[in-house]
């Protein structure tokens, strides 16, 4: 940026985002290092002697599984951890990675002073001392009562001895953290009354880009799907995760995630429409809504919510059958995945409320006849938003919320000037009436198909 002629001198206030559950290990003594960073140097040559873990473990690290049950266990459950921490036990969750680095190299933890997520670890790098991790990501470690906002000490003793003081304090999402770094405004030109605001994960960051309001739900159909929830009052389940809301202090968000996307629905193009989108899309105007009854759960992958695997298809008095015409294939596939979408998230607490908005996007989000599916399931109009580098852009607006949020204006004010989405569908008439009762039916035989799996 600075080759570029970017013009540092302007810049107000900066934050950013981080992968999730990711963390970083900083050896005894840095924060002093941090401290007296000299302008002249990278930060990588300042900082290479810094950490008492060299390879951070990231979210895509699953190797936890002794530390994630001995948590459950000693905390009384699975269920009893997501009622405290907003998630039950998950591989990635920071918490569980710090226990197993505890067992593993208990002299790389002694030696460390303090430990960052992803996303403080950068923070701490523009704040030239150790930052605070917000409450966002912090939700996102098995660690944190996501109700009080403080470090769960039951989670922390199931974890390493003196955590806490490793961990350091919690700040809202969109606290003024201090000013930049002597070392940034010297080496950049950033001027001296520059303000960081708090770091959070990529998912909040989403969140945050996206705009998502009270009542709005967020629908990602890729290769995985993906829905974002804005929730007033949670209900954790072992299934989701809820995180403190990166912009309302007194909210929630609910994040699902769901292995079988576009994948999946590439199958049943492929197998039922010759391979062609105009047939899958023309066959989707022309069925019947509900499916004259019939249900379809496909799970070609093993799913994440809920944990099953399988085909499964049943006709209107729930009986299990081989297989639909290749029309009803299509629409049991698309009614059936945007059935267990609007069935999870209701079970975290979510309500569609008058105003609510369906926020989709991702590929199959260009398919109007997809997203028509979707609106009548969700009995509420859906929106196409452009979110390329979204996680990105939200942490701009939450820089610029962090300037004004002490006077007390509302993020949605802060934004207000930003693109809006735009309409893409609404409901069917009638569409509420149909799904009502197959959104019950979907969740008894979701249910079923579960229980068949454990056996």
């Amino acid at each position: 940026m600075k080759n570029a002629g970017f013009d540092f001198s302007r810049v107000k206030a900066l934050s950013g985002s981080g992968q999730q559950h990711g963390s970083v290990y900083w050896r005894k003594g840095t924060n002093q290092v941090l401290r007296d960073l000299h302008p002249g140097k990278s930060l990588h040559e300042l900082l290479k002697g810094g950490f008492a873990v060299s390879d951070s473990p990231v979210w895509m690290d699953s190797s936890t599984t002794e530390q994630c049950q001995y948590l459950e266990t000693a905390i009384g459950g699975a269920q009893r951890v997501a009622d405290i921490t907003g998630s039950r036990a998950y591989e990635r969750f920071t918490g569980n990675q710090i226990a197993k680095i505890y067992k593993a190299q208990p002299e790389k933890y002694e030696d460390t002073e303090r430990i960052s997520l992803v996303s403080s670890f950068a923070a701490s790098l523009f704040l030239g001392s150790y930052a605070a991790i917000d409450y966002s990501d912090g939700s996102g470690m098995n660690l944190m009562d996501i109700f009080s906002k403080q470090w769960a000490d039951s989670c922390l003793e199931a974890t390493a001895p003196h955590l806490e003081e490793r961990l350091g304090a919690l700040v809202h999402s969109s606290a003024v953290l201090g000013l930049l770094s002597p070392y940034h405004v010297s080496r950049y030109g950033f001027p001296e009354d520059c303000k960081v605001v708090a770091f959070t994960g990529d998912n909040p960051g989403s969140l945050a880009g996206m705009r998502l309001q009270e009542g709005d739900i967020a629908v990602s159909l890729g290769t995985s799907d993906t829905v974002f929830l804005w929730i007033k009052e949670p209900r954790p389940t072992v299934e989701g995760h809820i995180f403190c809301n990166p912009v309302d202090r007194p909210s929630y968000m609910a994040l699902i995630c769901y292995k079988n996307g576009s994948l999946t629905r590439e199958r049943i193009r492929n197998k039922c429409a010759g391979g062609s989108w105009e047939v899958f899309s023309s066959v989707l105007r022309t069925t019947p809504i509900g499916n004259d009854g019939n249900i379809g759960i496909y799970f070609d992958a093993m799913e994440i919510t809920p944990s099953a695997v399988g085909v499964h298809r049943f006709d209107k008095d729930n009986t299990k059958v081989a297989g639909f015409s290749a029309q009803g294939e299509i629409r049991a596939l698309v009614e059936g995945q945007f059935l267990a979408k609007r069935v999870h998230a209701e079970k975290l607490g979510y309500k569609i409320i008058p105003g609510t908005r369906v926020l989709a996007t991702g590929g199959a989000s260009s398919n109007k006849d997809i997203l028509q599916v979707l609106s009548d399931v969700f009995d509420a109009p859906v929106y196409t938003i452009d979110v390329a580098n979204s996680a990105c852009l939200g942490c701009g607006y939450r820089a610029l919320q962090g300037l004004v949020a002490e006077s007390g204006v509302s993020f949605a004010e802060t934004v207000r000037k930003a693109p809006e989405p735009q309409l893409a569908v609404t409901p069917t008439p009638g569409a509420d009436k149909v799904f009502a009762p197959l959104l019950r039916r979907y969740a008894e035989l979701e249910e079923r198909v579960l229980q068949e799996s454990k056996q």
